[in-house]
């Protein structure tokens, strides 16, 4: 597992290069990778030597759904430790309660505003970077702004 390696899965390119550019100026040492589309994620995943640790879904895509690239991850228990915070502009509570039943670990409201953007996804990415190291910090704090835990 390569716990500075995200991967984004992201179908709007807007979306996709603000995260880009949020996670350049908060984690430079993060590599990114970026997948528009749902479909051969899992696929993906299962042929690569390291993992990464934390995958950025998008609910909403053309095709396979973040949905159903959630229930397929989590349906692999060689995936079991990789991540997967649900980023995405639905805050309807029925979506939320589903991807929690899902097996995510996150789900994280995309906001509007670039600031208030870099400003939560850093703090989600935080979360899972130290919750995955050992260091102190995650355990019983609360999520970010924007965040969501389960």
């Amino acid at each position: 597992m390569d716990r500075s390696s995200i991967l984004v899965v992201e179908d709007n390119l807007e979306d996709a290069e603000a995260i880009e550019r949020a996670l350049r100026h908060t984690h430079p040492e993060v590599r990114t990778e970026f997948t528009t589309r749902g479909t051969g994620v899992v696929d993906m995943l299962l042929t690569r030597e390291e993992l990464p640790g934390l995958i950025l879904l998008d609910l909403n895509m053309p095709g396979l759904s973040g949905h159903a690239v959630l229930a397929a991850i989590r349906a692999r228990p060689e995936l079991a430790g990789v991540a997967v915070v649900v980023f995405t502009s639905s805050t309807a509570p029925a979506e939320v309660d589903a991807c929690y039943a899902a097996g995510a670990d996150s789900y994280v409201y995309k906001p509007v505003n670039f600031t208030l953007f870099r400003t939560v996804l850093k703090g989600a990415v935080d979360y899972w970077q130290e919750s995955h190291t050992g260091s102190s910090g995650p355990s019983g704090s609360q999520p970010s702004a924007g965040e969501a835990e389960g």
